[in-house]
Formats: C-alpha cells, sequence, structure tokens
C-alpha cells in the first residue's frame, strides 16, 4: 500500500488556541509534526496487516509520551495535564493504538508505580519505562469479570519471601512486547493488591489476542500466571482495594477524552476537504445542504468536547477534578467521535470503506475505545450517581 500524504489541518472553530500557553503549543505541534512524517505514512499498512509498529516505542519516548506528568526525576516530562492531553490528542488523530500505547504506559504503568510503590521500586522500574527501554501492561480485565473488577478471582497466596501468583487477564494492551505488567490480585483475605510482574518470571505468558477488527495496529494479549513466584518487594506498599485500579484508569480515561477528540478531528478534517472536491450534479457535494449539516453538526461536536476538555484539564492541573468529571469527558469525547467518524464515512460515500482514507480505521478502533476503560452505559451511571446520590450498578 501507498504511504498517505498527511494533509491535516486543525480545527479551532472558537480560537481555543488563545488558551493554550506557548509550551503546550509547542508540544503539540512536536507532536503532531511526529504523527505526519512517522505515523501517518505508515498506519494504514499496519492496520491492515494487523502488525503493531514495533518502532514507535522508542519514537514515543524520545518525545516525552510515556509519563509526561511523571516528575523529571524519574525519567517523566513533568508537565501539566493539558500538555498531556494534547499529546494524547495528537496522537489518536494518528491512531487510537498509538496513544494507547502511550497511555497504558504512563496511565495505567508508570503512575502507579510512582504513585503507590517505594522509593526502590520507582527507581528500578520508572526510568526504564520512561525511556522506553521496556514496555509495561496493565492487568485488570479478566474473562469473567469486565465492568465489575471486584469480582476478580486472581489471586495470590503468602509464601514467606515471595508470594505466589495464579489466574489470568484479557484485552491487555502491550501485553505480548510488555517487560513488565502491573497486576490487580486479591490475597489470602480477599483484599486487592498491585503486583508488578516481569516477563522473566517463570509461570508467566502472555499469548497474543488475534482476529480483531479494531485497533488492529495495536498488540493486544493475555496475561497468564501459572503459580508466579512474585518476590514481595514487587507488591506496590501504598494502596489497597479497588482505590488502586480505578485511580490509574481515571488518569487513563483522561487521556482518553482528548484523544477521541483528535480522531474526530481527522474524520472531520478528511470529510471537510472530500466535500470540497467530490463534484456531482455539476457542483461539490459540500455546497448541498445535507453535507452541509453533518459538517455543521461535527464542527459543533468537536467545539464542545474542546471547551469541556480544556475545563477538565484546567481542573486537572488544580487538582480539583474528581473522577466523576473525568468520566463524564470521557463518554461524551468517545461518542461524540463515534457519531463524526460515521457521518464522516458517509459523506466520502464508497471511499470511506477504502484504506485510502483513515475514516474507516478511526471507525473501527473506536468501537474498542468507546468500550474500554469504562463503557459508555458505565460512565452514564457514574454521572447519574454523582447526581442523584443513588446507585444503580447494584
Amino acid at each position: 500500500m501507498a504511504a498517505r500524504t498527511d494533509q491535516f489541518n486543525s480545527p479551532d472553530y472558537y480560537q481555543l488556541d488563545e488558551l493554550l500557553t506557548e509550551e503546550q503549543k509547542h508540544i503539540r505541534e512536536a507532536v503532531r509534526s511526529y504523527v505526519k512524517k512517522e505515523i501517518s505514512p505508515i498506519i494504514e499498512d499496519y492496520a491492515q496487516r494487523a502488525e503493531f509498529p514495533q518502532q514507535i516505542v522508542k519514537q514515543l519516548s524520545d518525545l516525552g509520551c510515556f509519563g509526561p506528568t511523571i516528575p523529571v526525576e524519574y525519567g517523566g516530562g513533568g508537565l501539566d495535564y493539558i500538555s498531556y492531553g494534547l499529546m494524547m490528542q495528537e496522537l489518536e488523530r494518528g491512531d487510537s493504538g498509538v496513544r494507547s500505547t502511550a497511555s497504558v504506559q504512563g496511565s495505567l504503568v508508570m503512575f502507579p508505580i510512582y504513585a503507590y510503590g517505594s522509593e526502590a521500586q520507582r527507581k528500578k522500574f520508572l526510568p526504564k519505562l520512561a525511556s522506553g527501554e521496556w514496555l509495561g501492561c496493565f492487568g485488570l480485565t479478566e474473562p469473567n469479570y469486565g465492568s465489575d473488577p471486584s469480582g476478580m478471582l486472581s489471586n495470590f497466596k503468602d509464601i514467606g519471601d515471595h508470594v505466589v501468583l495464579n489466574g489470568s487477564k484479557m484485552w491487555i494492551s502491550n501485553a505480548p512486547y510488555s517487560q513488565i505488567a502491573v497486576v490487580w490480585a486479591k490475597d489470602e483475605q480477599d483484599e486487592i493488591h498491585g503486583l508488578i510482574i516481569e516477563r522473566d518470571m517463570k509461570g508467566f505468558s502472555t499469548p497474543t489476542t488475534h482476529g480483531k477488527w479494531s485497533l488492529r495496529a495495536s498488540s493486544t494479549g493475555e496475561l497468564v500466571f501459572d503459580n508466579v513466584k512474585v518476590p514481595k518487594e514487587n507488591i506496590l506498599p501504598d494502596v489497597k482495594g479497588l482505590k488502586g485500579p480505578l485511580s490509574c484508569l481515571t488518569k487513563a480515561r483522561y487521556g482518553i477524552a482528548w484523544g477521541t477528540i483528535g480522531a474526530a478531528m481527522d474524520c472531520y478534517d478528511t470529510a471537510l476537504r472530500y466535500s470540497k472536491e467530490r463534484i456531482q450534479f455539476d457542483k461539490p457535494i459540500g455546497s448541498f445542504q445535507l453535507q452541509q449539516k453533518k459538517l455543521a453538526e461535527m464542527i459543533t461536536e468537536i467545539t464542545k468536547a474542546q471547551l469541556l476538555n480544556w475545563r477538565l484539564g484546567t481542573l486537572m492541573n488544580e487538582n480539583k477534578a474528581t473522577p466523576q468529571h473525568v468520566s463524564m469527558a470521557k463518554r461524551n469525547a468517545c461518542e461524540m467521535a463515534s457519531n463524526i467518524c460515521r457521518d464522516a464515512r458517509q459523506i466520502l460515500g464508497g471511499m470511506g470503506i477504502t484504506g485510502e482514507y483513515s475514516v474507516m480505521r478511526h471507525m473501527m478502533n473506536l468501537e474498542s475505545v468507546i468500550t474500554y476503560e469504562g463503557t459508555h452505559d458505565i460512565h452514564l451511571l457514574i454521572t447519574g450517581m454523582d447526581v442523584t446520590g443513588f446507585n444503580a450498578f447494584k
């Protein structure tokens, strides 16, 4: 497949750039340039072949996309949350799988080690993860426990100076290529803990998940634990219960809220350009009312999501954002982006299903993104419980 020329022009209908600092804009431009140069020309081919472009791991590290909010002393970027969001926006504009690789590394692997790990764990693992020498993954979801992680079956038993871990996890991004996994499992008192599992531990395997129609350029697998001996120094000491994994998911959901806007922006920009160039009935299809309706609604929804995310980023920077705030933004952006992808596909007609354009790939990717790290319905109930005080989960 021939390399695709990236003509992306970012929409900013309400002049949101005026709300960004020069540093934030510089960071966004660096990631945008990277995507145009390194991701857009190759990603369709990798997605068609369902292959993970391993070279992006080092590239994302060099760009500072692994743990951008982690302090510099541990290899992170020490950046604010709007900068982090803009990075994720630009990466997902290229491909959701590329953004997933960065999200998992920073929010689901580096964050819990930084927030809940010992100083020895931070020094051992974080610099290698930040540098891209090691790739990490996050093990929470199980075959029978997705939206209800409290029912997890993965467990470990205390055997003196180590514990023995058994169980399995599935739908794990990065798993087949990871050197470490942050895994959540229950102890003998049924309390949930985080454990850092290393690739060379006997009984630990990561079978690849095949046959995906979505996130095809992202590597997905299982985590299988068959009497894995884990040293006690690999247990995260500073958190117990679901607070640990759920706090990680809050950070990752924040990145998804920004990332999916990137996918929507790419589909809108593609559809807008196509509507001006495609001639039917002797004039550009963009001159017809129903096409303008689609485009007007797209840019309106993108603008609303951009404003919501900017405000959320400000609250994150001020340490005022709640998990419920993040939940609303994740659900809103995923639904918005999914709808925009479908409308963009219609504007492109039959060409919309081909790899010549990014729209169908984004659409398929977003079918995963709208589900992972809290489904659309789960996030609706999180907001519902927040405003009513009633728990509709049980």
